[in-house]
């Protein structure tokens, strides 16, 4: 039998009942990878496969059709942003993703071993993911969004056909909602345990790159902890395997502007607390009330990391050079992880001599000027959720 375990308190679940502990942390599938190896790459296949070429520490098959093309993303030394004093840098850019960021490898597994219509609380590229996958799979997809969501991001959801929901209130009891209430939809949330288990594999393509070595270290930005969790995920499991000549150093990069993961690592803390977060240009990652935050802060301090917080004009500025010095566009979310690697090397933290692979989680291409058709979208107010996604998927 499957089951999920709670990286904090040990406690076990059987996969589907719960997807969080009764002590109130996430929960993720339980791997035994002690046996895993890499598969052969010896015909060129590394990078070609994409993530199913993990399939055996996953759970779930390799499918068909737009999950099938997940993951599997170039990883590549940028020299030209690399300073004298300051690390070698490799950029792993997600945004060739079919949907344009890493949230398809989370959404390609989730799909791929749930039945029925699939959900999402998101206001950017989790949602477009999901849409976009379950209108491949012939799927409904239910997607709810923020009301201050803009009608441009509406506009490149809406094209998939989902019931697209705009809702009024509380946006971020929202998570919380799916969780409390059966809603009629299987929720692919930015922690879902199938969500972690897809994206652990980025930190698995990365360390198969570098095989038999490993990277000094992994550098990402962070939102609600899922992707920070999974690639924690990935290094237990291949340190469990034996292929790893030494565990990367996770370091996290969050805007200034909302950056409660990196408020608690400066205070020493173990548990995060919610923030006022002010307005950026970072939307994909601003998030307040992290819910995966705690095992974020996990991952830093088991892996000996760190949190930064990129002030928002080093950001924008980081976001234009790497269009201009390493020709990747990204969206600002992404460029906190490189601002933060010119940081940690200031303060001594990476020296000429280390590896640093940075993950940028988006692309920046996504979001050009296009005249918004959002009349499918639904306006609703938070306490009409249960019974408006019922109605629609039923």
């Amino acid at each position: 039998m499957e089951q999920l375990t709670c990286y904090d308190c040990g406690e076990t679940y059987p996969f589907g009942d719960v997807t969080r502990c009764r002590c109130g942390e996430p929960l993720w599938f339980e791997t035994d990878a002690a046996a895993f190896d890499w598969p052969d790459a010896s015909d060129g296949s590394l990078g070609r496969d994409a993530l199913w070429r993990y399939e055996s520490v996953l759970p779930a098959t390799t499918p068909t059709g737009l999950a099938a093309a997940a993951g599997g993303t170039p990883l590549f030394r940028a020299p030209s942003i690399e300073s004298t004093d300051g690390p070698r840098v490799h950029l792993k850019v997600e945004g060739v993703n079919p949907t344009g960021s890493f949230k398809d490898r989370g959404t390609a597994v989730g799909i791929s071993r749930v039945d029925g219509p699939v959900g999402t609380v998101s206001h950017g590229n989790m949602a477009l993911s999901v849409a976009a996958h379950a209108a491949a799979a012939d799927r409904e997809a239910v997607i709810l969004v923020a009301e201050d969501t803009p009608d441009s991001r509406l506009a490149m959801i809406a094209q998939h056909d989902p019931h697209l929901f705009r809702v009024h209130g509380e946006y971020g009891r929202l998570y919380h909602d799916t969780l409390e209430h059966d809603l009629g939809a299987a929720f692919l949330n930015s922690d879902a345990p199938l969500r972690v288990a897809g994206q652990k594999t980025v930190a698995y393509e990365i360390c198969e790159a570098f095989a038999p070595d490993a990277p000094d270290a992994i550098v990402l930005p962070v939102s609600s902890g899922g992707q920070a969790s999974g690639v924690w995920k990935a290094l237990r499991e291949l340190d469990a395997a034996g292929l790893l000549t030494a565990t990367p150093r996770i370091y996290l990069a969050q805007t200034a502007r909302c950056d409660p993961i990196a408020q608690a690592y400066r205070r020493g803390a173990s548990r995060v607390e919610p923030v006022t977060g002010e307005p950026t240009a970072a939307v994909s990652i601003n998030n307040a009330d992290p819910p995966s935050g705690n095992r974020a802060l996990a991952a830093v301090a088991e892996t000996d990391g760190g949190v930064v917080s990129v002030p928002e004009e080093a950001m924008l500025a980081e976001t234009d050079r790497l269009a201009a010095d390493a020709g990747v566009s990204v969206e600002p979310s992404c460029a906190v992880a490189t601002a933060a690697v010119r940081d940690l090397a200031a303060a001594g933290e990476f020296g000429p001599g280390d590896d640093v692979a940075v993950i940028l989680t988006g692309s920046g291409y996504k979001y050009g000027e296009t005249e918004p058709d959002t009349s499918s979208v639904r306006e609703i107010d938070r306490s009409d959720v249960p019974g408006a996604v019922r109605d629609a998927v039923s």
